[in-house]
């Protein structure tokens, strides 16, 4: 039985990204799995006061169960309203990399309120054609859509790419004719997963292409996929615990905060939530050797985890303070 995403206390993006456009930040878009991914999500948010799309992959819907992903959204936002004592931000439901106009369907009949459908591998009017099929049925239920123009190389789930293809700025005008969405992401030089670039390299987001797109759709929403940063002191954590993440990099944060004021009014960051979780979890181990209580190790992941979405709703996608703008 299909339910509406309003019933679960949500929200669709339009007003977060006019709000956003305006006030030059980015909405954090956080990726989650299970509970505790949530809870930190949620309490740093509530604690900052930054409006937030809870981002769930076709992969961490099928993990956490799509039934249950739904009430556990709907209970995001009971518990956002409790943290704040009964005023609570503004929260949305978003499906990220959707790969078939099914699996929006199914997410929209779920209760997502905004969906993202990736026709990035295919060719320019292929994309087109199976963006707007997406796009009509999802705005007959007031769902909002994301697009994409440009491949991200790297690894997200089931979304893999070797090569990366930057968003050409002259085919951006017709595919937001042809297809209607409202948001594109596109691709200037971020890049999926924890191993982004080569060591002794100096990563660049092309600001240059950037502001072309800008140029040639002006007050139109911006996505970057692919942004986190990856904290070396987590990835050093991680390694001096037993892990093993050689030559782990990320995007700098200065550079995601300068494009935060720019048209890009929503950022995607789901690795450096993975990292943190994953080191604070491995020193309680290493320490605590003779533990075996979920809770005594979870539970400082999640602090952790609230801790670095603090830092980047306040010092680097400048969201923080713009819930009840």
């Amino acid at each position: 039985m299909a339910v509406k995403f309003t019933d679960l206390g949500l929200v669709n993006t339009k007003e977060m990204f006019a709000k956003a456009m305006k006030g030059k930040y980015a909405i954090p878009a956080f990726n989650f799995n299970n509970m505790e991914q949530l809870q930190a999500i949620i309490m740093a948010c509530t604690e900052t006061q930054s409006p937030v799309i809870l981002q769930v992959s076709k992969g961490a819907r099928s993990y956490a169960n799509e039934t249950l992903l739904r009430y556990m959204a709907q209970g995001a936002v009971e518990y956002a309203k409790e943290i704040g004592k009964g005023r609570n931000i503004p929260i949305a439901l978003h499906l990220d990399h959707g790969d078939s106009f099914e699996t929006c369907k199914s997410c929209i009949e779920y209760g997502f309120s905004s969906v993202m459908i990736d026709g990035s591998h295919h060719p320019f009017e292929k994309n087109i054609e199976e963006t707007r099929k997406v796009v009509e049925y999802a705005h007959k239920y007031n769902v909002t859509v994301e697009g994409e123009l440009g491949v991200l190389a790297g690894i997200e789930d089931d979304v893999k790419a070797e090569e990366h293809t930057y968003t050409r700025p002259e085919e951006v005008e017709a595919f937001l004719k042809g297809t209607g969405v409202d948001s594109l992401a596109i691709s200037i030089g971020t890049s999926h997963g924890a191993y982004k670039f080569k060591p002794g390299t100096d990563p660049k987001i092309r600001l240059d292409i950037l502001r072309e797109i800008e140029k040639r759709i002006p007050g139109f929403t911006i996505v970057l996929h692919g942004a986190s940063s990856v904290p070396q002191n987590l990835v050093k954590q991680i390694n001096e615990t037993g892990g093993k993440m050689k030559d782990a990099i990320g995007i700098g944060e200065d550079q995601l905060r300068e494009a935060a004021k720019s048209a890009v009014c929503k950022i995607n960051i789901d690795s450096d939530g993975r990292i943190a979780m994953t080191a604070a979890i491995r020193k309680v181990l290493m320490e605590h050797p003779e533990e075996f209580d979920p809770r005594k190790y979870l539970g400082p992941a999640r602090e952790a985890l609230k801790e670095l979405y603090k830092h980047k709703t306040v010092n680097v996608l400048g969201s923080a303070g713009h819930a009840f703008d």
